[in-house]
């Protein structure tokens, strides 16, 4: 029987293992892949389709799932530099409820 850990790494270590320059698994299967093997493999999609905003709000979201704020929100804005009705909207205005929320209780015990 293989457990998920396995059966989450087969796809990346298929793209290794069959990659070429310019091939890329489709969008929908790095959406499911675990974080840092999708931002491996959406830092080089990336760098061959520099205008395409929804790998970038992809690679956003598999940051911000690892606590990588800055660069999580760096992508955001970028892709909506590329396209203003981009998801990255909506993954913006989250990141950005998220890091404005505080608990006064905490602040002034």
């Amino acid at each position: 029987m293989i457990d998920e850990s396995q059966e989450s790494i087969d796809p990346f270590r298929e793209y290794l293992a069959n990659k070429k320059d310019d091939d890329f698994p489709p969008l929908e299967a790095i959406k499911l892949m675990p974080p840092s093997q999708a931002i491996l493999i959406l830092d080089d999609y990336i760098k061959c389709n520099p205008g395409d905003d929804e790998a970038l709000t992809i690679r956003g979201l598999k940051h911000w799932s690892l606590n990588h704020r800055k660069e999580a929100i760096n992508d955001y804005l970028t892709a909506l530099k590329i396209n203003p009705n981009s998801r990255a909207k909506m993954a913006l205005q989250l990141a950005n409820s998220v890091l404005d929320y505080y608990n006064k209780d905490l602040l002034n015990p």
